[in-house]
């Protein structure tokens, strides 16, 4: 395994970070053998969201640290205000509601690294950034970040913060991958892997991946004549997409691994500080993406994945 650091967080992040939203404490065994083996290879940071499950991921993860008595070296990333049927939720009531409730069913009396799950830009980011605080200064919250906000929104909370001598945003969580989305999987979900991309470059800003493999698009499941995987359509067939496919077979074939492993290597090695969260279903899915832990991608394999030397292919669906 590989560490990073996130803002002043004393733990090490583990490059690779588990996705836990298909965990319950109706089914521990599957959980904990998935989160043992996790750490047996290095791991130490999990995902997870107050909406995931009702509360299910949480708990699982909460039972989890409880059996193995882990809790000081597991760094957490929680999730909350997520939009809900009566629409944004990004205000200090939902904030502190979400965040009591998931400290309750993990266990724990302080989340490392906390991320508003969505935004509302119809809020100030000074309301925003100064209940954070107030979370953080309780001791909460050890750290916190948005998932799904523009860089230009998490421009305008660092500057907010820094001008008011207040705790900043330390992380964004868009999605980003070798995979170019024909739209968000999600209503509010957004994508860095173009917009934003130049952003997180200039400022070195660090940048933890949902989707990181584009939801199995390398794994063997996307074919240009299987359409059977609607949702996988809808979001990720293109041409484009196709062909970048192809070229991380190509080069996985000459580095001796898959190319769902080249995809997740490509998120790993771009020129600014990332994390990719990853969601296996099985161990050996777990042990395929440690492995792009060890390719090193030069700038040129990076373009040519990426298909910067072909400027004539179009976007879309096919």
């Amino acid at each position: 395994m590989k560490y990073g650091y996130i803002g002043d967080l004393e733990k090490p992040i583990s490059r690779l970070i588990l996705g836990t939203m298909i965990y319950s404490p109706g089914d521990m065994p599957f959980t904990c053998a998935m989160l043992d083996y996790f750490v047996s290879l290095g791991g130490n940071t999990l995902d997870t969201a107050h909406i995931y499950g009702q509360g299910d991921s949480e708990r699982a993860v909460g039972e989890w640290m409880r059996l193995r008595g882990n809790r000081a070296e597991i760094v957490i990333i929680d999730k909350g205000a997520h939009d809900d049927a009566h629409g944004p939720r990004v205000n200090p009531a939902a904030i502190a509601s979400d965040l009591e409730e998931s400290l309750q069913r993990l266990g724990t009396d302080y989340i490392d690294l906390y991320l508003l799950h969505r935004d509302d830009p119809t809020v100030p980011v000074d309301e925003i950034v100064t209940c954070l605080n107030e979370h953080y200064k309780a001791g909460r919250i050890r750290a916190f970040g948005g998932s799904n906000w523009s860089h230009q929104r998490i421009g305008e909370a660092l500057d907010y913060a820094h001008a008011h001598g207040l705790v900043p945003f330390v992380a964004s969580s868009p999605n980003f991958s070798l995979a170019v989305m024909n739209e968000p999987p999600w209503p509010g979900s957004i994508s860095a892997t173009v917009e934003g991309k130049d952003w997180y470059k200039e400022q070195q800003f660090p940048l933890l991946a949902w989707s990181s493999q584009a939801q199995g698009f390398f794994t063997g499941r996307a074919a240009a004549d299987n359409y059977s995987d609607t949702e996988m359509v809808r979001v990720w067939y293109n041409a484009d997409n196709f062909e970048r496919l192809a070229r991380a077979t190509t080069l996985g074939k000459q580095k001796g691994v898959l190319a769902n492993t080249i995809a997740l290597a490509y998120v790993l090695c771009q020129p600014f500080p990332t994390f990719a969260l990853i969601g296996p279903r099985a161990q050996e899915e777990t042990h395929t993406s440690v492995q792009a832990l060890e390719i090193a991608l030069t700038r040129e394999e990076l373009q040519w994945l990426n298909l910067e030397d072909e400027k004539n292919l179009t976007e879309g669906p096919l």
